[in-house]
């Protein structure tokens, strides 16, 4: 799973969320959206797929520096080989405008980051049972 998300105490709850559901997957994260675009590109210093492995699932979060998310999933759509890797965007913004956005440029999923760690834990158990690969992770 690759985390792109600029704010290093979203990246810590989310994994802390998936190691208390019991996940031990791989959890990769990049903090803006021009080095989410180099790891799925695997250019240096991703270029070694077995440690920097495609994704099955990215979170995205909108509002990061240098490119955005938006901007992200835009050059997805331009890409290929990227078909299986779901995209959920996880954002502190609720907007309406924002949602149908994300969704029109190929989002799987949006929701909007859980305000504490109880709901979070919930939130991962969602996303790993809807959008993971059976066998992709496996719980403690």
């Amino acid at each position: 799973m690759l985390v792109a998300d600029d704010d290093s105490n979203d990246v810590f709850f989310v994994r802390r969320a998936f190691e208390k559901a019991g996940f031990t997957f791989s959890i990769k994260d990049v903090s803006d959206g021009e080095l989410v675009i180099e790891y799925l590109r695997g250019a240096e210093p991703y270029a070694d797929r077995s440690l920097h492995p495609v994704p099955a699932l990215m979170l995205l979060d909108l509002k990061m520096p240098k490119v955005n998310g938006f901007e992200v999933l835009e050059w997805l759509q331009a890409q290929q080989g990227f078909e299986a890797m779901k995209v959920v965007v996880l954002s502190s913004s609720g907007l309406p405008a924002d949602v149908e956005k994300a969704k029109r440029l190929g989002a799987h999923d949006y929701r909007v980051k859980p305000a504490d760690v109880s709901e979070m834990l919930g939130l991962v158990q969602e996303l790993a049972a809807r959008w993971l690969p059976v066998g992709s992770g496996t719980r403690a």
